[in-house]
């Protein structure tokens, strides 16, 4: 088979106004009330809060000079009944000050909302509940009736209240590490941290020195207990969330090492080094021994660094564990290497940024989407050209149960490019089953798939989180006979992690993860024994003292590191692929292994999706990532659309983009019912918004989100404009009559609008596909359309559009047909 560079669309898409087909949402659900007590209730409750306020603030002026400034507000907590909701949106008054803070949902089902609510304007929510009690509307209904009725009861917000975190509220002299969401946002934060620090320190808290910004929030630490917090009414209306800060969990690695030394010197004989400006995977871990023979040529000491310089460049991890990834992510599997005798050509280069403090301070929690943030700046301002692949194989525990956290959302910053304009692509371990492996009652794999959770910060949008799966099935040692892998070949490895363990409320609209899985190794049992062997894992690097150099590893860190080595040599292969284009085409040639279709067999829509939550799109084929074929043809797309615009007072959708896609239709037409398919995937980043607050209308996760559709063999151009955008239409308040669908969508469309990067196949014939030559990029919601105080709404968005046709037969140049379209042209690929 020919190995062909891909092809790019050349021609501008047609843009065209857009207005979402969506229909209204439906009646809202409120509980009977009796309008004048209900009113009276509520206005009591209101009075009883201010006064509260008021007697708290005199007890507590009487403490530390710091506690005697001016009160800056209050935080009401806001209840419905149980079974329903709050109007959340009328909670919200922006230009008065007034701020939904967060919102939960209790075990009766009854909905909590924080409201900071600032000096003086308390009296705006006791005019509306009078207005309610006395003024009624030419209708017959009683102004603000929506809000009101909504409201069960209404009292002054303590800290339990705001407590945001899976795990059981600490005691009252609990000391811990606190996690602390505070309010304002990026162009106050270090105000806002300097005040909350002043107060906090007050009251006996440590508060950490690094703190994280996102639009609307900063995240700091302080440690101390419940009791400190509560003492001071200030300080609490600094506060949107508590959540419990986390203890970090780092690879699991227990084999021991193998004396390979003889064969190192010879790899290091047939190695070509890397160019200086060749693409890197920059490591963000334990820190890396770069004097190992096999990493020194491709990791130079301006290149290792430390998030503190204090701690050192070395890696200080009892088994190494980022000396181990080092290797994973030069080489791949070094027993390929070593067993080989040709040149060994590195494409791709190193580097490595310390992010865990040596032991004796591994045990303090630190803002971790801060020191994240912090490790990939030091290797930007380092190397400001360099192409770089980010990769993390360390998390913490997953309570957040796939819902952002400050360490994911600060992820997603970081690949948004929202802090210095600079999009980055970066992969993220899904986390391991450790100790539980062993435990009697581990079953495989339904405890991966059933308790679990991909980890902290593997839910992140816009990185890559990768599991492992495993081809290792064979045990040769003779002190195992008798042992047998656990998992079969091409299943899920053993310790990996899923998101299916995730509640299903959480899988609604939030990312598929992992989104890929490679090689992770194995592990073996026999009879209630599990353990891991070298036979079934990987060999990778080590400097230890005593002059070993080769040491095996396994789990999801491995499988992360080579993952981000796949994209590195990608972009030694397409240097001005977007970050963006890298991401999507990982994905785009990921296929599942024959035991991961066997696991959830079939094509209905909820086994794909449980695959989807178990494996990613499955496992990345360089070469189908490097390359097209004359039977399989791929076109890729990079541009940016202007999802939102202001028109007069209102904020409305701007604009799709359609593409005309060069197809070969007599080509394929004369293939008739010869079976093709047909691949798409669109990738773009988000910028995040990650306080808790109750995502939905207006308080949206996303900044914006993209969407694909493909026209249908039946439908005419018009017809297909019609059928996405309203602004098509003939009559606004008539929709158009459907055309029937007649492909074959493996994801669907349904079940494809997850996260931020979306992925989907189409399998028929050939004759069906011929007509199909028309694409759609079109936006939907987000909160730089709902949050306009925010000054986002103009902005563009940058996205990666890639489609693939092909055919098994061998004797079909699809490829030469489309590269001879004028709207195309040969993508630049970088030889020898």
């Amino acid at each position: 088979m020919t190995d062909l560079p891909h092809l790019r669309l050349e021609d501008a898409p047609q843009r065209i106004g857009y207005t979402s087909t969506q229909v209204g949402r439906g009646e809202f659900r409120l509980p009977p009330r009796d309008r004048t007590l209900h009113a009276r209730k509520l206005k009591a409750d209101l009075e009883e809060a201010k006064a509260q306020a008021e007697m708290l603030r005199q007890q507590q002026s009487q403490g530390s000079r710091v506690l005697q400034r001016q009160a800056e507000g209050i935080v009401l907590t806001f209840r419905s009944d149980p079974g329903y909701d709050l109007k959340l949106e009328s909670l919200e008054l922006r230009r008065h000050g007034i701020e939904l803070l967060s919102v939960t949902s209790d075990d009766q089902e009854a909905m909590t909302a924080k409201v900071f609510v600032p000096e003086g304007e308390l009296l705006r929510f006791l005019r509306r509940v009078e207005v309610y009690a006395t003024h009624e509307t030419r209708t017959g209904t009683y102004r603000n009736k929506g809000l009101v009725e909504s409201i069960a009861s209404i009292r002054l917000a303590v800290v339990e209240d705001f407590w945001e975190d899976l795990l059981p509220f600490p005691g009252p002299d609990e000391v811990i590490w606190w996690e602390i969401w505070l309010r304002g946002g990026r162009s106050n934060a270090s105000l806002s941290h300097q005040r909350f620090s002043e107060l906090a320190q007050a009251m006996g808290l440590r508060v950490s020195q690094e703190h994280i910004a996102f639009p609307e929030r900063i995240v700091v630490l302080a440690f101390g207990t419940q009791r400190q917090l509560s003492q001071s009414l200030d300080l609490l209306t600094l506060v949107a969330e508590l959540r419990r800060a986390k203890e970090l969990a780092t690879a699991y690695v227990e084999l021991p090492p193998r004396e390979q030394r003889e064969f190192v010197d010879d790899v290091v004989q047939r190695l070509i080094p890397p160019p200086a400006d060749a693409p890197a995977v920059c490591l963000l871990d334990t820190g890396v021994n770069r004097l190992h023979p096999l990493l020194a040529p491709a990791l130079a000491e301006q290149d290792a660094q430390a998030v503190n310089p204090d701690w050192g460049t070395a890696d200080h991890h009892g088994e190494q564990h980022g000396t181990g990834m080092a290797g994973v992510a030069l080489y791949g599997h070094l027993v390929d290497v070593l067993s080989g005798t040709d040149t060994v050509l590195l494409r791709h280069r190193l580097e490595s940024v310390k992010i865990l403090p040596p032991p004796p301070n591994h045990n303090e929690p630190r803002v971790y989407g801060w020191v994240t943030q912090e490790a990939a700046a030091r290797a930007q301002v380092s190397a400001p050209r360099r192409n770089r692949v980010y990769c993390m194989a360390v998390t913490a525990d997953d309570r957040d149960q796939g819902l952002p956290s400050s360490w994911s959302g600060a992820v997603d910053e970081l690949c948004a490019g929202v802090l210095d304009e600079t999009p980055k692509l970066m992969f993220i371990t899904a986390g391991n089953v450790r100790g539980e492996l062993h435990a009697p009652e581990y079953r495989y794999p339904d405890w991966n798939f059933e308790r679990a959770g991909v980890e902290d910060p593997g839910q992140a949008w816009n990185a890559l989180t990768v599991g492992a799966f495993t081809e290792k099935v064979f045990i040769q040692h003779p002190d195992f006979r008798g042992w047998r892998p656990l998992a079969e070949s091409g299943d899920l490895c053993p310790t990996s992690r899923t998101s299916l363990a995730w509640p299903d409320e959480h899988h609604a609209g939030w990312p598929i993860k992992p989104d890929l899985v490679m090689e992770g190794g194995n592990y073996a049992e026999n009879g209630t024994q599990r353990s891991s062997l070298d036979d079934l894992s990987l060999l990778t690097t080590i400097l230890h003292p005593s002059g070993r150099l080769l040491e095996t590893t396994r789990d999801t860190s491995p499988a992360t590191a080579a993952a981000a080595r796949v994209a590195a040599m990608i972009w030694s292969q397409y240097p001005r692929f977007w970050p963006e284009t890298l991401r999507g085409l990982l994905v785009h040639s990921a296929r599942w292994t024959p035991a991961m279709l066997r696991r959830f067999p079939g094509d209905r829509r909820s086994a794909v999706q449980r695959r989807l939550r178990s494996y990613g799109y499955g496992v990345p084929d360089l070469r189908r990532a490097l390359y097209s074929a004359e039977n399989a043809a791929t076109l890729l797309y990079e541009g940016e659309l202007q999802p939102y615009h202001r028109v007069g007072s209102e904020i409305r959708s701007r604009e799709m983009h359609l593409h005309e896609l060069p197809w070969p239709r007599q080509v394929l037409e004369d293939l008739g019912e010869i079976d093709v398919t047909m691949r798409v995937t669109l990738s773009y980043f988000v910028e995040p918004s990650p306080g808790r607050v109750g995502w939905g209308r207006n308080h949206r996760y996303q900044s914006h989100g993209l969407r694909f559709e493909v026209i249908r063999p039946l439908e005419s151009e018009e017809e297909f404009k019609r059928r996405l955008s309203r602004a098509e239409w003939n009559d606004p308040n008539v929709r158009p009559e459907r055309v029937g669908e007649t492909r074959n969508w493996v994801v669907g469309d349904q079940g494809r609008t997850h996260g931020s990067l979306h992925s989907d196949w189409w399998q028929g014939s050939a004759a069906e596909l011929a007509q199909c030559n028309r694409i759609a990029v079109y936006p939907v919601t987000g909160w730089w359309r709902e949050r306009s105080h925010l000054g986002r709404v103009e902005r563009r968005a940058r996205y990666s559009l890639l489609i693939t046709i092909e055919t098994p037969r061998q004797d079909v140049n699809l490829y030469a047909a489309i590269a001879a379209a004028a709207k195309v042209r040969t993508e630049l690929l970088v030889s020898g």
